[in-house]
């Protein structure tokens, strides 16, 4: 069994599997290796609740993306949160997927040492991955809305290299221009697409 830090006059004795849902969590209460002596399914409401009633235990979970807050507040109520990398799990579920099977998968794999927990992270480590997803899910959106005007214009005979640098000004001047063969019913919505491109690149920059 797992245990963190250094070793102590006083070790959890308790081992607490959780299979964190959405609303429900399942829980299974493990007293001795290889045996389940409780198991409750507690609302978010009464989860933490219910943990602050208890003794210090080593609490089990899938380090899957709500985990990490879990962990802090278990932490913070004397416990000692591990997660456990949700692929390794997943073979000690020998029957059909549920809430009360992963708990139960969680205590068997956390008797097997070659299993290495995923390490805790703090709110600033969630905050700079949350900062990262976002300017990924940016630049994904920037990339197509490009794509997209780019293929347009292919249709109606004007070809313009890759890139924001090339495609924004390339559409401005076609817009901007009187004379150009742009149809003027496509004018106005391809301005507000160069202007949410413009406004994505803002957002990137920002976060960078």
């Amino acid at each position: 069994m797992y245990h963190m830090g250094k070793e102590s006059a006083v070790k959890p004795t308790t081992t607490i599997a959780v299979d964190i849902a959405k609303n429900v969590f399942q829980v299974a209460v493990s007293k001795r290796p290889g045996r389940v002596a409780e198991e409750h399914r507690l609302s978010r409401t009464r989860f933490l609740r219910f943990f602050a009633q208890r003794q210090p235990a080593t609490v089990l979970l899938e380090a899957c993306g709500t985990a990490h807050h879990w962990a802090r507040k278990l932490r913070e109520l004397g416990h000692s949160p591990i997660l456990l990398p949700v692929r390794h799990v997943a073979p000690y579920r020998t029957t059909n997927k549920t809430d009360r099977n992963d708990a139960r998968a969680l205590l068997e794999a956390s008797r097997n040492e070659k299993i290495v927990p995923v390490p805790v992270k703090s709110i600033d480590q969630q905050s700079l991955t949350a900062l990262h997803r976002l300017r990924s899910q940016w630049l994904a959106d920037r990339t197509a809305r490009i794509n997209t005007l780019r293929g347009l214009l292919r249709e109606l005979g004007h070809f313009i290299p890759q890139g924001a640098r090339h495609v924004i000004p390339a559409v401005w001047e076609l817009i901007e221009d009187a004379d150009s063969d742009l149809p003027s019913t496509l004018r106005p919505p391809l301005a507000e697409a160069c202007l949410e491109i413009q406004e994505l690149g803002e957002r990137i920059r920002a976060v960078e």
